[in-house]
C-alpha cells in the first residue's frame, strides 16, 4: 500500500515538474494567463510556468505571412462592375494585441481589405483601374497598415493580381480598340499616301528644273556655236574679199573672172530661192555686182579694224 502512494505522488510531480516548462520554437510567441488573467508572454527558448496556475492560451509566429483576397465585385466611378483579387503580405509585431484587441485576426484583416478595394476601385474610373494599379497597391498600403496598427498587426505589402470586367464590358472594350486600331490604320495608310504624293510632286518638280536648265544651257551653247560659226564665216568673207580686191589691182583680167564667179553664185542662189513656194525674188545685174563690190570694199577700208573683224 505505501508503494502504490509512493508512485502516485512520483507520477504527480513527474507531470508537475513537466508542466512547469515550456518550450517555444523560434520566430513564435506566446501568451500565458494565470487564473483568468494575462500574465506574461513566453519568447523563443525554455520558460518556466507555474504548474495548474499558468495556462498558454495563445502561441503564433512572428513570420510574414501571406493573405489571399478571393476575387470580389466593385463599382468603378464611372459605373462600370468589375472584379478584383489581391494579395496582403503581414506579420505580427504585437503578440498581445493580435489576441486582445480583436478576435480572428485573419477574418479581419480580410474584411478590412475587402472595403478597403471596393473604396479605392470606386474613386477611379475604368481606365483608371488599369493604368494606375502601383498608386492602387500604395493607397492600399498605407490605409491597411494604418488601420490594422492597433491589432498590433504591420502590413508590409498589398499587390492587386486581377482586375476583371463583367463579359459585357470586355466585349464593347474589344469593339472599341478594334475600331482604335482601324482608325490608326486608316490614318497611318493616308500618311503614308500623302508622303508618297509629296515625294512624287517634289520629284517631278526637280525633274522639270533639271531639264529646263539643261535646256538652258543647250541653248546657250547653241546660240554660242552659231555665233561663233557665223563669225567665223564672216572673217573669211572678209579675208576672201581682200584677197580678190588685191589680186584685182594687179590683174587687169581678174575682173572678168570675178565676175564669171559672181554669176555663177547667182545663179546658184536663183535655183534655191526659186524651190521655195513662198519666196520673193529680187533680180541684179551681174554687170553692176563688180561697182557694188567696190562700193563695199571702200567703206570697209574706213572701218576700224576691229569692227572690220566683226562686220558679218
Amino acid at each position: 500500500m505505501p508503494e502504490f502512494f509512493l508512485l502516485i505522488l512520483l507520477a504527480l510531480g513527474g507531470s508537475t515538474a513537466i508542466g512547469s516548462v515550456k518550450i517555444i520554437n523560434e520566430k513564435h510567441e506566446a501568451l500565458v494567463e494565470s487564473l483568468g488573467s494575462y500574465k506574461k508572454k513566453l519568447t523563443p527558448g525554455l520558460n518556466l510556468m507555474v504548474p495548474f496556475i499558468d495556462k498558454v492560451v495563445y502561441q503564433e509566429t512572428t513570420r510574414e505571412k501571406v493573405l489571399d483576397i478571393a476575387p470580389q465585385s466593385c463599382i468603378t466611378k464611372d459605373n462600370v462592375a468589375i472584379s478584383a483579387d489581391a494579395v496582403v503580405y503581414w506579420k505580427i509585431v504585437d503578440m498581445e494585441k493580435a489576441y486582445y484587441r480583436v478576435e480572428n485576426l485573419q477574418k479581419a484583416i480580410t474584411n478590412l481589405v475587402l472595403t478597403q478595394i471596393r473604396s479605392e476601385m470606386g474613386k477611379l474610373e475604368l481606365d483608371q483601374t488599369f493604368t494606375a494599379r502601383s498608386e492602387i497597391n500604395e493607397m492600399l498600403l498605407r490605409e491597411l497598415d494604418i488601420a490594422t496598427d492597433p491589432w498590433g498587426v504591420k502590413v508590409l505589402r498589398v499587390e492587386l493580381r486581377d482586375i476583371t470586367p463583367s463579359k459585357a464590358v470586355q466585349d464593347s472594350m474589344e469593339l472599341q480598340m478594334t475600331a482604335e486600331r482601324r482608325k490608326r490604320a486608316a490614318i497611318l495608310t493616308s500618311e503614308g499616301e500623302r508622303d508618297a504624293a509629296i515625294n512624287s510632286a517634289q520629284g517631278k518638280a526637280e525633274a522639270s528644273i533639271l531639264n529646263a536648265e539643261a535646256d538652258k544651257k543647250s541653248a546657250v551653247l547653241r546660240a554660242e556655236a552659231e555665233a561663233q560659226k557665223e563669225v567665223l564665216k564672216a572673217q573669211a568673207t572678209a579675208r576672201a574679199m581682200d584677197i580678190l580686191m588685191d589680186k584685182m589691182r594687179s590683174d587687169p583680167h581678174a575682173k572678168e573672172a570675178l565676175q564669171f564667179i559672181l554669176a555663177q553664185d547667182y545663179l546658184t542662189m536663183g535655183k534655191v530661192v526659186g524651190s521655195s513656194e513662198s519666196s520673193k525674188i529680187m533680180f541684179m545685174d551681174p554687170a553692176n555686182m563688180f561697182s557694188t563690190l567696190e562700193g563695199m570694199r571702200s567703206v570697209l577700208g574706213d572701218m576700224p579694224h576691229d569692227l572690220k573683224d566683226n562686220r558679218y
